[in-house]
């Protein structure tokens, strides 16, 4: 997920999505601990879009950069 689709999204679609991205991250690495078949830059690209995820969130609720929260 890109930040430009991150922002058009709601809190609530925000906080659906981070639960869902750190379910799949969880798996995948208990995957790659066990077997050698996990495919490390969906890792990558995971822990980025959860890093996304979370800065956005923190912006909004702070009112950094001028935007308001979104219910």
């Amino acid at each position: 997920m890109n930040i430009e689709e991150a922002r058009s999204k709601t809190d609530s679609e925000l906080r659906f999505d981070l639960g869902n991205f750190k379910k799949e991250l969880f798996d995948l690495r208990f995957r790659s601990s066990t077997e050698s078949s996990a495919n490390p830059s969906r890792i990558r690209t995971l822990r980025r879009s959860i890093a996304r995820i979370n800065t956005l969130l923190h912006e909004r609720s702070s009112g950094v950069r001028g935007q308001q929260p979104r219910a």
